[in-house]
């Protein structure tokens, strides 16, 4: 099924960033339960967008914009907690239930008492920071394509988060341990909307069920919390209510247990369609990528970089252990794709300034954390001063690792080196490795200019961790 240009209209960006603006001034017209739900919504949405789209983009605006919602979308949730309390205790109690009446009073003054943060917190919203937002943000966003197998594999880190979170609640049945997986699943929800519309088309009801019944417990709780926090009924009367609310909160989980527990639960039909373990490595280095596209001013440098490390690596990595190599080929390749990321922020010294950007970064699915500091030392060393002891991050690192680095950061300073002036000259390299010397052939090389001086000086690095030396020649 195709998802229509209105569709995707409708759960984009800009969509949701006008619809804050837009249900702002309703709920300041009239503070009705409606519009605050409406509100929230929006606001949930743009926060959910903006959480999946830091994974690819750095930009700052992104945090700014979440930090801007936040205590609007909290204060208001103090109040829609107070509607939501008023719907349960009309569908608990018949009308003329005494101490239903007597809640519904209690239940009005708070609500009026809580007005009072939620309108300072819309008149502190600031509409033309927001409208700005509005303007830069969503042209950010369209770069990555909906529906995109990055995207696939960022709804699966949701999915992974959701179904751990699923089994704790089942092992632990505390009010806590559900109250966390109505959040998990609602994060996985919005994300496989907001990112995957065309599997959302096919899910939508059984993603909204699930997470209704999840809701419904954790309203459920929070009543249950008022009433024994709250000294307005007699202890027997309290113990009425709370015997009603365990009846409809067990049949809430049941409903949830129904479609989410057992062999043909909805997790497994959720996870076929996403991105298989295989394709992860690979997934991981195209989000890096994309991560560097909005850094780097000069991508295709970067790529060409990572080609020819490659072809080194290709040619040198006889020394690395066999069951190795495909890790660090793509340690080394991650490295070269985003070794200039640095230069968004500085020109000198942007080797340093590159290496902590990446170590910022959360290892995407089939990535390890350790492998992305690997990944930042390794794109450290590409200019600048060789790997030293006086360094704390590489003179922490167990010998064999500080190495490799050794090995991969001279394999990438030597093809940053080929293309120092950004125009592709050294087309291919292709590496002769046979004692006592590394002979590497370069098509596009000529002897007699200034790129064979620079690259006289950075094979070093590569001499020092081969022991040997590196000869280089025309192919």
């Amino acid at each position: 099924m195709v998802t229509s240009a209105t569709q995707l209209e409708r759960i984009g960006l800009g969509y949701w960033m006008q619809q804050v603006l837009e249900q702002v001034g309703k709920v300041a017209d009239r503070f009705e339960p409606d519009p605050v739900h409406d509100l929230r919504t929006a606001l949930r949405r743009c926060r959910s967008i903006a959480d999946g789209l830091v994974s690819f983009d750095s930009d700052t605006a992104w945090k700014k914009m979440k930090k801007a919602g936040k205590q609007l979308f909290q204060s208001l949730g103090a109040v829609r907690d107070t509607h939501v309390l008023r719907d349960w205790i009309e569908r608990l109690a018949p009308e003329n239930d005494v101490s239903r009446r007597m809640l519904e009073e209690w239940l009005t003054k708070r609500e009026q008492e809580l007005r009072g943060a939620a309108i300072t917190a819309l008149q502190q919203f600031d509409r033309n920071k927001w409208e700005a937002w509005a303007q830069q943000l969503p042209s950010r966003a369209a770069r990555i394509p909906c529906d995109s197998p990055l995207f696939g594999q960022l709804v699966l880190e949701r999915w992974h988060e959701a179904h751990g979170l699923h089994h704790r609640a089942l092992r632990n049945r505390t009010n806590v341990a559900y109250h966390d997986l109505r959040i998990g699943v609602k994060r996985f929800r919005y994300s496989v909307e907001n990112f995957l519309p065309s599997l959302h088309e096919f899910w939508a009801g059984d993603l909204k069920e699930v997470q209704d019944a999840l809701g419904d417990v954790h309203d459920l709780d929070v009543l249950s919390t008022t009433l024994n926090a709250n000294a307005l009924l007699e202890p027997t009367v309290r113990e009425r209510w709370r015997e009603r609310i365990r009846e409809e909160r067990l049949h809430c989980l049941e409903k949830y247990r129904g479609k989410m527990v057992g062999r043909d639960s909805l997790w497994a039909r959720w996870r076929a369609p996403l991105p298989k373990s295989g394709e992860l490595r690979t997934l991981g280095l195209q989000r890096f990528e994309i991560w560097t596209s909005f850094l780097d001013p000069d991508l295709r440098h970067a790529r060409h970089v990572a080609h020819l490390a490659v072809q080194l690596f290709d040619g040198l990595s006889d020394d690395i252990k066999p069951d190795d190599r495909e890790t660090c080929r793509s340690i080394l390749q991650a490295a070269a794709l985003m070794h200039n990321a640095g230069r968004s922020r500085m020109n000198k010294g942007h080797h340093k300034e590159s290496a902590r950007l990446i170590r910022k970064l959360r290892p995407p699915l089939g990535w390890t954390a350790g492998e992305v500091s690997m990944a930042s030392l390794i794109a450290r060393y590409h200019r600048g001063a060789m790997p030293s002891e006086s360094h704390k991050i590489f003179s922490a690192l167990p010998k064999s690792k500080r190495s490799l680095v050794q090995v991969l950061g001279g394999i990438l300073r030597f093809a940053c080196a080929c293309d120092r002036q950004h125009d592709a000259q050294i087309r291919r390299v292709d590496v002769e490795s046979s004692d006592p010397v590394l002979r590497v052939r370069a098509d596009g090389y000529g002897a007699d200019t200034s790129l064979a001086e620079h690259l006289a000086a950075a094979r070093y690095l590569l001499e020092v961790a081969y022991h040997r030396p590196v000869f280089v020649m025309a192919s």
